[in-house]
């Protein structure tokens, strides 16, 4: 059964097109042939997973489409998501050399995308092909990008990798929480159904607990069952402010409420829709600025988002904050939400906030109010340091994270590897599948007793 196919098609995710359509061959091409092919490559320097980029573009320059789309999975096996949903900008696009010349750089990503979808798409025979199967057994707790990344790499080396996964579709967060415009759900299916052509297995519905029973595997039976166990298990369930009014209708999790977005039939409750609402959405992070770049693109007359400081002290990127203000999203800056007003009936119509100081602080006597209809909460999320207290040996540090070999992904328990957010409290997609793809290399060479490399 291929994952991609579980998805209705009519979720709201689907009115929002792509934003960067792949390149045509021709475009590719003309593209590729502008790569100086630097020596000492800064793009290589400025992508987690080290993709040999020079490399790639010279195949795509030479129309070798298949070798392209190798170099790149050699480095990162999930090439084809991360060439659409990483943050090329501040990566290695932003390291291209001709930044400095004032040229535009190479679309590294744009190119990424071309030469691995090409190579992937049905009917293309297999690109790589694992090795024969050598007995060992791998047990990666998460369905997201580093468990996909680990899985696939030990797929490959002929180990058998085994995905857990709690939710209905595996994916992570490629599959619940990228903006559409970036990557729809069921193209993160797409991909998740090629790695199960490389001989990954993926049981979904399974969540790791403390005891076994129906929809449950204790972590005392994967290390008994397994060889070696890698979890990527991500972030948690959205924060709350805990201000009056917060709890009750029309006042969302960010996270939660892009996965119902991306992920839900428009059946339910009839057409789901924001056009004429306005919408406050609370936070300067990347997640604040894609929701309220999705709401504006949905139809909403007004989207404000409420961040606490100013808008250098925010942790979303510049570009990313310029593409929502050209969609009129409009950022009210210095201001702390201090309680959300709700009519008689109970219907929010109104965040009432408070001015802040430089440093963040509330201003005493300085409050107004912004209507709205919907707020969502992007405020962080919390940690899943639950699932590591389940691995003896496995320890987290002051802030929730897991604490891991930087090199290896090994926690204290010598069976036990980790990545992606649980590990680095909240990075880029990439970041994960550099995680899994490196424990794949560390458990590998347990397996074969040789010495690990990242």
């Amino acid at each position: 059964m291929s994952f991609a196919s579980l998805l209705s098609e009519d979720r709201l995710e689907n009115e929002l097109p792509d934003k960067k359509p792949r390149y045509t061959e021709a475009e590719a091409r003309a593209e590729a042939e502008r790569c100086l092919y630097c020596v000492d490559a800064p793009c290589i320097k400025a992508c987690p997973t080290e993709i040999d980029i020079p490399t790639f573009i010279q195949k795509i320059a030479t129309g070798n489409v298949r070798g392209s789309a190798r170099t790149i999975f050699e480095q990162n096996l999930l090439g084809v998501s991360c060439a659409r949903v990483c943050p090329v900008e501040v990566l290695c696009v932003g390291s291209c050399v001709y930044n400095g010349w004032g040229r535009d750089p190479i679309q590294i990503g744009r190119l990424q995308r071309f030469a691995t979808e090409a190579a992937t798409a049905p009917g293309q025979p297999p690109l790589l092909t694992p090795k024969p199967k050598t007995g060992k057994k791998v047990a990666c707790v998460g369905g997201g990008p580093g468990s996909l990344a680990c899985a696939g790499y030990l797929a490959l080396e002929g180990h058998t990798a085994v995905v857990f996964e709690k939710r209905g579709a595996p994916g992570g967060l490629n599959t619940t929480g990228i903006a559409p415009y970036k990557l729809h759900a069921h193209e993160s299916l797409a991909e998740v159904d090629w790695l199960v052509e490389l001989g990954v297995e993926i049981k979904t519905g399974v969540e790791v607990a403390a005891d076994d029973g129906p929809g449950k595997v204790s972590a005392k039976k994967l290390l008994a069952d397994y060889d070696a166990v890698f979890f990527a298990v991500g972030l948690g369930t959205d924060s709350s402010l805990g201000v009056p009014g917060e709890e009750g209708p029309g006042v969302v999790g960010a996270t939660a409420w892009i996965e119902q977005m991306k992920l839900e039939s428009t059946r339910a409750d009839g057409k789901k829709t924001l056009a004429g609402k306005r919408v406050v959405v609370v936070g300067g992070g990347n997640t604040a600025i894609d929701v309220a770049r999705e709401c504006a693109l949905l139809g909403a007359r007004d989207v404000a988002m409420v961040y606490r400081r100013g808008p250098a002290d925010m942790s979303g990127y510049a570009h990313e904050m310029e593409g929502a203000r050209c969609e009129s999203v409009r950022l009210v800056a210095h201001a702390q939400p201090v309680a959300f007003v709700r009519d008689a009936a109970g219907a929010l119509t109104a965040v009432r906030v408070a001015e802040t100081d430089a440093s963040g602080k509330p201003i005493a006597g300085k409050e107004y109010e912004i209507p709205c209809d919907v707020a969502a909460m992007a405020i962080g999320q919390a940690k899943l340091s639950g699932v590591a207290a389940l691995f003896d040996g496995v320890a987290t540090d002051a802030k929730g994270r897991v604490v891991v070999d930087a090199a290896t992904c090994r926690t204290g328990n010598p069976k036990v590897f980790a990545g992606g957010d649980c590990v680095n409290g909240g990075k880029e997609v990439v970041n994960a599948v550099a995680d899994g793809r490196n424990a794949a290399r560390a458990m590998h060479a347990d397996f074969s007793g040789g010495a690990s490399h990242g």
